[in-house]
């Protein structure tokens, strides 16, 4: 694929990011595109190496050497077309994904991946530029009724894939608008929402209703669904966050890190918070957790204007650089320092919070102490930080059960989530299926893609006997 001496001739390239101390004044994205030169040149750098192991690295089943090598050759609109038959956003992947796929390739052995991730960026935006994504409408209508509900990824994959079936689809989400954490957890300086509104104008002309304000388990009976639609899917995400039961828990100032995100994409967008503020300006924050949730806090609290930020992390810090002897073409544990961290922030690991501390009724700090490799408290390390306001970004432990799940009576797995295979996606009741992060947890944008995928397919062949759906 693409040039056969390519990945020795062109070093890896990519986009860069406007200056740290310009873009914390906005929440644009501020990402700089490469040349579509310099963008043949990345795709050349895609090697004939035999076993693609990036393949393996993509939940979504990419595939990555075609999109390349027609890159490298200047045909755009069939890297498209290739890119799609696997992935229905793209634009999402490209922007957010952390990109197994560059762990999983074979020049990164040597620390120089293939760009991948900024080669499928720049493909559907070239698609979008130039007009070559449009409604696909091309199946006949066949009478049957699906709903789905949950509007982030794994819904908008699913009910797309059914409407290109043939089925009328109603997309049922609780919020104003649909995206799910996409829309209302991702902040705009990662994702602009009008990269979902685009992809939303596309699904409502291939046939999907596309209902909002509509929360099903609060103000639409579960039941309701199962005598008005011939199947429900339900890819409602994994939105119980983890608490951090310790002492002062309930001063002011406390907050779970995906309410503060989402508060301030509602104003960005011009949608009314509709509860108290939470701000970080002028104040001493702490973010407990330190994933991606966590960096997203860190930015957000930059842009408005935080005295200081800190991060802690209860985990170890990760080596500088992995063995690759030991991690390829496995995704590996090492250090990610996010363009969030480089904006300004504090970041310390192997951390526990003790207590939160206060003075009528307002946080005031924490108490902290160091763990070991088991996580247990190492004797004398303990150590106070000032805060005003905390941020637990420390991820999530199942989906909210009360409403939807429990009013289904739907049967659970170990952990919380809904009970499904990942063959047929069905749950206890055959006529309801489940698929994302309702299904098996917190986890990234491509599984959610990807399994909206499989479960619209599983969906489709309930229906009709059969699937002309792909799998892939």
């Amino acid at each position: 694929m693409g040039k056969p001496t390519g990945f020795k001739e062109f070093a890896r390239q990519t986009p860069s990011y406007e200056a740290a101390a310009e873009r914390v004044k906005h929440y644009r994205e501020f990402t700089k595109p490469l040349s579509s030169e310099d963008l043949a040149k990345q795709g050349a750098r895609c090697m004939d190496c035999g076993i693609p192991f990036c393949h393996q690295g993509c939940p979504v089943n990419n595939i990555i050497p075609d999109w390349n090598d027609l890159v490298y050759r200047n045909r755009w609109a069939e890297a498209l077309e290739v890119l799609h038959s696997t992935n229905n956003f793209p634009e999402f992947t490209g922007r957010i994904c952390p990109a197994p796929c560059e762990a999983s390739c074979t020049l990164n052995i040597t620390d120089d991946p293939v760009a991948i991730k900024t080669i499928e960026h720049a493909i559907v935006e070239r698609g979008w530029s130039e007009g070559w994504i449009k409604p696909d409408t091309s199946k006949p209508r066949t009478g049957k009724k699906v709903a789905v509900v949950g509007g982030g990824p794994a819904g908008m994959a699913a009910a797309q894939q059914l409407a290109r079936a043939g089925h009328a689809v109603v997309l049922f989400e609780k919020n104003a608008k649909v995206g799910g954490l996409l829309r209302y957890g991702i902040p705009d300086f990662k994702l602009e929402k009008s990269v979902i509104d685009r992809r939303m104008a596309q699904m409502a002309a291939e046939g999907v209703e596309l209902r909002a304000n509509a929360h099903v388990g609060v103000s639409i009976s579960p039941t309701e669904l199962l005598s008005g639609f011939d199947a429900v899917l339900l890819t409602g995400g994994s939105e119980k966050p983890r608490d951090l039961p310790v002492p002062g828990r309930d001063l002011a100032g406390v907050h779970f890190a995906m309410d503060f995100l989402t508060q301030q994409n509602r104003r960005v967008s011009g949608e009314a918070v509709g509860v108290a503020d939470i701000l970080a300006t002028g104040k001493k924050v702490v973010v407990i957790g330190g994933g991606d949730t966590g960096a997203d806090c860190v930015g957000t609290s930059n842009r408005q204007g935080a005295a200081s930020v800190t991060q802690i992390e209860i985990m170890a810090k990760p080596p500088e650089k992995e063995d690759k002897g030991l991690s390829w073409p496995l995704w590996p544990n090492r250090l990610r320092t996010s363009s969030s961290h480089d904006e300004g922030c504090d970041r310390r690991w192997s951390v526990s919070t003790a207590a939160f501390r206060g003075e009528n009724g307002r946080l005031t700090g924490l108490d902290c102490f160091q763990v070991d490799g088991k996580f247990q408290p190492i004797p004398g390390t303990e150590f106070k930080l000032e805060a005003d306001l905390v941020l637990l970004a420390m991820g999530f432990v199942h989906p909210v059960h009360e409403g939807l799940v429990d009013g289904l009576g739907l049967e659970r797995d170990g952990r919380g989530n809904v009970k499904a295979d990942t063959e047929a996606y069905r749950t206890s009741n055959p006529k309801v299926f489940a698929a994302g992060d309702i299904r098996r947890g917190q986890s990234l944008v491509v599984w959610a893609i990807r399994e909206g995928r499989q479960a619209a397919r599983s969906v489709d062949a309930f229906l009709m006997g059969r699937s002309d759906l792909p799998r892939q």
